[in-house]
């Protein structure tokens, strides 16, 4: 019976151990509403640059989502190339999305554009321009040269999931693993303390 009682002690310690696994692995993703409390729309001509200095301050990656907020029966949204992007050509885009409440997740590395679909807005400098990847956003802006409005959003829908190959930091808590780890192996394997 003392075989036993260990037996489910340790299957005991396997579950906790896998369970912890499970939380360290969890994957963070933010949601950016784009412009940040400007919204989406035509910049002012004092701000006409607003989604340039927004695109260089936040450092996007895989997972996280972009939240385009307009009235619809006023704007929209169009995903174009680099190229459509440089002309304002609002025909053939890759994606159009017009509810006002637009949400683009994230799911790959490079670049994306982003324009107003309404005729004239582009050439207003209503377009976006992010790179998401390694080192995202390399010419970033100092927080102090942006508008006091330029924080970010939590998601509110939810983790995405990130394939593992797309994390490039080590998790901030990798002694505290070791050691947990450490404890359950001897734990689990009392001769080794031997």
């Amino acid at each position: 019976m003392p075989f036993l009682r260990g037996f489910r002690f340790n299957l005991f310690l396997v579950y906790l151990f896998a369970t912890w696994v499970q939380l360290q692995t969890k994957v963070e993703s933010d949601q950016y509403k784009v412009g940040d409390l400007d919204s989406w729309g035509i910049p002012t001509s004092s701000n006409s640059r607003v989604y340039d200095k927004w695109s260089k301050y936040h450092n996007l990656k895989i997972g996280d989502s972009l939240l385009f907020l307009y009235p619809p029966s006023q704007d929209s949204l169009i995903q174009v190339t680099e190229e459509s992007y440089n002309s304002c050509n609002l025909k053939d885009p890759i994606l159009y999305m017009n509810n006002g409440n637009s949400l683009f997740n994230i799911t790959s590395v490079g670049e994306f554009y982003f324009t107003s679909a309404e005729f004239g807005h582009c050439q207003k400098h209503q377009k976006l321009h992010i790179t998401v990847g390694v080192g995202g956003n390399t010419d970033t802006l100092s927080p102090s040269s942006l508008p006091q409005s330029a924080t970010s959003y939590p998601t509110a829908f939810g983790d995405i999931p990130m394939s593992p190959s797309s994390t490039s930091s080590p998790h901030p808590n990798l002694n505290f693993s070791l050691i947990v780890i450490g404890f359950f192996l001897c734990a689990l394997f009392p001769s080794l303390l031997r």
